[in-house]
Parts: C-alpha cells; structure tokens; sequence
C-alpha cells in the first residue's frame, strides 16, 4: 500500500457540503482506506479575485492504486461533482488535486508530484501540516515552508461536523 495525500477546494454550490460529501466518497474509493483527514479551512481564491472564497482541506489515503489511477477516480469525482474548467484558477464544484504520494516524484504530462507549486500554497500547507506535520517536502521540513508562507487569511473553521482525525 501507498501513501497519498489529496487537496480538496470548493468555492460553488455549497462548498462546505461539497467537501464533506468529497471526504465521505474518498473514504470508498476502490482499493483504498482513507486514514486521515484536516479540519475545512476558507481561504482566499488564488487568482482571480472576482469569485468566492474557497473551503479547502486535505485527506490522506492508503492506496493500492497506481498514481495514475488515483488521479483518474480523482478526476471522476470531480466530474461527479459537475467540475467545470471554464477559467485558469476559477472557481469550481470539487477540486481534487494529488498532493503526494509516497516520496515518489514524477513528472509527466498528465500528473506533477510533489504537486507543482504546493510549497507556496498556505491553502494547501496548513491543512497538510495539520494532518502531517512531520512530513517533508523537497527534503525540507513541511513546517519550514510553511513558516515562509503568510497563512494570515486562512481561517479554520470550527462548526462544521467533519471531525479532523490524529496527526499522522
């Protein structure tokens, strides 16, 4: 089994359903067991301005699928979920992105891991720290790339019913 770690945004349709139903169908993907999963933080769009703020988190999974497989349900659900990409970094049902997954690094044209850019993303360090935060990136401490970062405009939010579940 491998270890993968998935972002998830939603900034339409109820983002907050949107990520708890996301959450609860990772959880049944085939040949995989969701172990873990960060608080819901609303956070800023990345971009554009001009649309909502996001609900972000992240889940983490033990997978017998190949990356490319697990980004293929990814990209079903987000298709469940009536994803459309209309703009560069606009806003959406269900963004599922494949963050990690072991310390494999690939670079194809469908599928960048480490996920591309995610160092200087606080929407994605602050809930992967939460759920992780002994992990590395780029050889570097996850806390150390998150220290640079200002994570001031990220807000946890504490009223929703997802539960976050232990560090690991």
């Amino acid at each position: 089994m491998s270890f993968a770690y998935i972002g998830l945004g939603s900034n339409l349709d109820n983002p907050t359903d949107q990520i708890r139903q996301a959450l609860g169908e990772l959880a049944r993907l085939p040949l995989s067991d969701m172990v873990g999963a960060s608080s819901l933080y609303a956070t800023p769009p990345l971009g554009p301005q001009d649309q909502p703020d996001f609900i972000n988190a992240v889940a983490a999974l033990q997978t017998s699928l190949s990356p490319l497989a697990l980004l293929d349900q990814l990209q079903a659900l987000e298709q469940h979920h009536r994803r459309q990409r209309r703009r560069h970094w606009g806003p959406r049902t269900l963004d599922l992105d494949l963050l990690l997954y072991d310390q494999l690094a690939l670079d194809t044209p469908r599928l960048k891991l480490p996920h591309l850019h995610m160092h200087v993303r606080a929407f994605v360090l602050v809930p992967l720290y939460e759920l992780a935060p002994g992990l590395s990136l780029h050889q570097r401490p996850l806390g150390d790339w998150l220290a640079k970062l200002d994570s001031a405009p990220i807000r946890r939010l504490v009223d929703t019913d997802v539960t976050p579940t232990a560090a690991i």
